[in-house]
C-alpha cells in the first residue's frame, strides 16, 4: 500500500490516492530486424485524485505507458513514481478495467467483485460490494451470473470490482469501446461520476475524442510512433457532467483542438 504522506489523505470513506510522476521515460524493444521506439522521453506530473484520458492513434503506445507506470513493464529509460515510491514492480494498489471485462462466469456478481479480497486475503468487504453495486445500478443482480448480464452490466461489474478495495489508482484501457453508442454514453457518465465520489486518480485509455473530454479533467494527447505528448489540456467542466455539455461550444473547441493535432501529423484527414 502506498503511505498517506504520499497520497490525498482519507476522507469522507474515500481511499487514498496516489500521484503519478514521469521523468524522462522512454520505452525500446529491441527485436531482430532492429530496435522499435515505442514510447519517446516524457515527462508527466498527475496529481493524486485526477481524473486523466489518454487519447492517440492505434499503436502509439498508450497501453504500453499504462503497463509502466503500473509496473507490468519496465522503461528503458528514466524513472517512474507512484506517490514517492520509484515503481520497480507491479503496483499492488491498482485496479485495471480492460475492454473485455474477464469476469469469471461460473462465479456469481457478488463473487466477481469480492474476488480482489479474497486474492489479498481480506475479510468484511461484503457490504462495500454491495453498496458498489447498489452504486453501479446492477444491486439488484448481486446473486446472478455473469453470463446472465448485458455488455455494459458486465462492465459495471468489472469497475466495481477494481474499486472494491479501494485502490490508489483506476486505470482504464478502452472498457467501453465493445458497447454500443447509448451503452457507451450511460457508461461515461456512470464513471465520471464515480470517480467524482470515489476521489480515485484515474487513467482512461480511449480512441475516442468525445469520450476523452467528458470523462477527465486533464486529457493528453499522444503521437504516432514512438508516443510523445503533443498536448495537455486541462478540462474546464464541472462535476458532475451531462451529455449535453458534449454540445457546447467550449466542448467543440477542445475537440477541435485535438483533431487538428492529428491532422497535422496525418492520422486524421481535415
Amino acid at each position: 500500500m502506498i503511505a498517506a504522506d504520499q497520497s490525498l489523505a482519507r476522507s469522507n470513506g474515500r481511499g487514498v490516492s496516489a500521484s503519478i510522476s514521469l521523468k524522462n521515460v522512454e520505452k525500446v524493444y529491441g527485436g531482430p530486424s532492429g530496435d522499435l521506439h515505442a514510447i519517446a522521453p516524457l515527462s508527466i506530473e498527475l496529481p493524486a485524485g485526477e481524473a486523466v484520458s489518454i487519447v492517440g492513434p492505434s499503436g502509439c503506445g498508450k497501453s504500453t505507458l499504462m503497463r509502466l507506470i503500473a509496473g507490468l513493464d519496465a522503461p528503458t529509460r528514466g524513472e517512474i513514481r507512484v506517490g514517492h515510491q520509484v515503481v520497480a514492480k507491479p503496483v499492488p494498489d491498482i485496479g485495471i478495467v480492460f475492454q473485455r471485462d474477464l469476469l469469471l462466469d461460473w462465479r456469481k456478481v457478488l463473487g466477481n467483485v469480492l474476488l480482489p479480497a479474497e486474492i489479498k486475503g481480506l475479510s468484511g468487504l461484503e457490504d462495500r460490494a454491495r453498496e458498489l453495486l447498489q452504486e453501479f445500478d446492477v444491486g439488484a443482480f448481486a446473486d446472478s451470473y455473469p453470463w446472465q448480464l448485458s455488455g455494459g452490466m458486465r462492465q459495471r461489474v468489472a469497475i466495481a470490482r477494481a474499486l472494491l478495495t479501494r485502490p490508489a489508482l483506476l486505470f482504464l484501457d478502452e472498457p467501453f469501446s465493445a458497447l454500443d453508442a447509448l451503452t457507451r454514453d450511460q457508461m461515461n457518465v456512470l464513471l465520471q461520476r464515480v470517480q467524482t465520489s470515489e476521489g480515485v486518480t484515474t487513467l482512461l485509455i480511449t480512441h475516442s475524442i468525445t469520450e476523452a473530454i467528458f470523462c477527465a479533467d486533464r486529457v493528453l494527447v499522444m503521437s504516432g510512433r514512438p508516443g510523445a505528448i503533443m498536448d495537455d489540456i486541462r478540462v474546464p467542466f464541472e462535476r458532475p457532467r451531462r451529455l449535453a455539455i458534449r454540445e457546447t461550444a467550449e466542448f467543440t473547441s477542445i475537440g477541435r483542438r485535438i483533431r487538428e493535432h492529428f491532422e497535422k501529423v496525418g492520422v486524421l484527414v481535415g
